[in-house]
């Protein structure tokens, strides 16, 4: 497949600057509606990774996201929600950025221009073949992400990437390829709004599913979660409360003594 920069195309919409609030947030909204049906006819290829992700991590692998710019954040925001939300440890999902943890607010310098160092940075981690490494690139052509799913593509590592083009570089380096087609962006060239979104939803996707199938849903129940605030342990004490039948003041005790709903309720029923 020739490789298309669709996500560098000019946007459908011109003289921005001169349209009325009302009818940029509308026009928005229209291309926004775009990204579910780009993210459906991905499925069967996202499909795909969590089938392989989830026997590699029930043998100790992990899943590492690597991408720069908008697409690393949004790699590093889905691996850092992973511990809270479903009480695994933060070396389970590990998001890199190109630049380091300080891209995270301000741009670095021809960080994501390095072919070396995506590799190196995931070689600080330990990589191995147990492992699965995601690259996040709208343009699919990133060196930074092209260059480490070439390396770890090598060294036996499954490899994917997330992209907005059809055909990619990036995609050519990756065992699978999960192809999101969302089209020109309002601005143009501005991946942070369609391509971002698109990404959004299927790290989402990913995560939340793998975590499913690890046995950290229970039910629609976040019952591994982190008691980490009020809302959380409120959370907490009402699933007790429906699960077990128990007055709300015993499941808030018995929460707060097992320190998880999966832990209490076990207590509870002498598992």
């Amino acid at each position: 497949m020739a490789f298309e920069k669709i996500t560098e195309a000019t946007s459908l919409y011109g003289d921005l600057e001169q349209k009325t609030t009302r009818g940029m947030l509308e026009e928005m909204n229209v291309e926004n509606a775009k990204v579910i049906q780009a993210v459906q006819n991905a499925i069967p290829r996202i499909e795909e990774l969590v089938n392989r992700i989830v026997p590699r991590m029930q043998r100790g692998g992990r899943l590492f996201y690597l991408g720069a710019g908008t697409s690393g954040r949004l790699g590093v925001l889905d691996a850092s929600e992973i511990p809270p939300t479903f009480g695994m440890p933060s070396t389970c999902v590990v998001g890199l950025i190109a630049g380091g943890d300080a891209a995270l607010r301000a741009p670095v310098e021809n960080a994501e221009d390095d072919t070396e160092q995506g590799w190196k940075d995931l070689l600080q981690h330990r990589v191995n073949d147990r492992d699965t490494v995601t690259g996040i690139a709208a343009s699919g052509a990133t060196p930074y992400v092209t260059g480490a799913l070439r390396a770890a593509r090598k060294h036996g590592i499954l490899t994917a990437v997330i992209t907005g083009n059809p055909g990619s570089p990036a995609a050519a380096e990756a065992d699978i390829p999960i192809e999101v087609i969302v089209g020109p962006e309002y601005v143009t060239g501005s991946s942070r709004m369609k391509s971002g979104t698109a990404q959004k939803l299927v790290l989402n996707m990913i995560s939340t599913s793998v975590m499913i199938q690890l046995g950290r849903v229970k039910g629609n129940r976040m019952v591994h979660m982190q008691l980490s605030n009020r809302k959380l342990v409120e959370r907490g004490t009402r699933m007790l409360v429906e699960a077990l039948g128990i007055p709300c003041e015993q499941a808030h005790t018995l929460l707060l003594i097992h320190g998880s709903v999966q832990k209490a309720m076990e207590h509870f029923r002498g598992e």
